[in-house]
């Protein structure tokens, strides 16, 4: 299904930047859909197990708490970039021009602020759980089967970092957009009507046909 934004590009070195970005994005996001992959083949393992030779999973819980990081926040930067986070769609999409981006810029300056706040605060709670001279670096470990936990700690700051770097780009373009009053800015959503979408979804379905 088409995403509700879209976002332009061009030769600049503010889109050559979004592209990049977006490869790395793009390996965060399917990391993530990794990871709740092998949490439903852990699942199934384990109730299998349960059922056929009443022997479950050990650490099933453990390995949960390991992924969850994975699956909560590694795809953050990636829908954001195309807009697909909770957005109020209904009142900005009335506003054009300036107003519009005025909007737009300020919404994303407040998660700027508050991700660099929480990117810093995450690491600082990684740092608290890392310490080499400990075995396996770890402070803390899950209850059963001992999985440190630091590494789990560490996905959070590098995934909001890759959302600051993301949230830095947009802050540019809004800015770009609002300040030179640009029709159409580059490496930032787009919301699209209604009849946009339903076109882009036609597009894409005939390609998959096509292909």
């Amino acid at each position: 299904m088409a995403s509700s934004a879209a976002v332009l590009e061009d030769d600049s070195l503010l889109s050559r930047l979004d592209r990049r970005l977006l490869k790395l994005e793009t390996v965060f996001a399917l990391l993530s859909g990794l990871a709740v992959f092998s949490l439903m083949f852990l699942a199934a393992y384990s109730v299998g197990g349960r059922k056929f030779f009443a022997s479950p999973l050990s650490g099933y819980v453990d390995y949960i708490e390991t992924l969850m990081p994975l699956i909560a926040v590694m795809g953050i930067a990636y829908v954001q970039r195309d807009g697909s986070h909770i957005r109020m769609d209904m009142v900005i999409g009335q506003l054009k021009g300036r107003a519009l981006w005025g909007a737009e810029l300020l919404s994303v300056v407040l998660i700027f602020l508050l991700m660099i706040a929480l990117t810093m605060g995450s690491w600082a709670h990684f740092e608290r759980s890392f310490d080499c001279a400990r075995p396996l670096c770890s402070r803390d470990s899950s209850i059963d089967i001992g999985i440190p936990i630091w590494p789990s700690k560490l996905i959070v700051p590098i995934a909001f970092g890759v959302m600051c770097l993301r949230l830095a780009l947009q802050v540019v373009g809004y800015g770009r957009a609002f300040f030179l009053n640009l029709p159409a800015p580059v490496a930032v959503p787009l919301v699209q009507s209604i009849e946009e979408q339903a076109r882009a979804e036609v597009e894409i379905l005939g390609d998959d046909t096509n292909g």
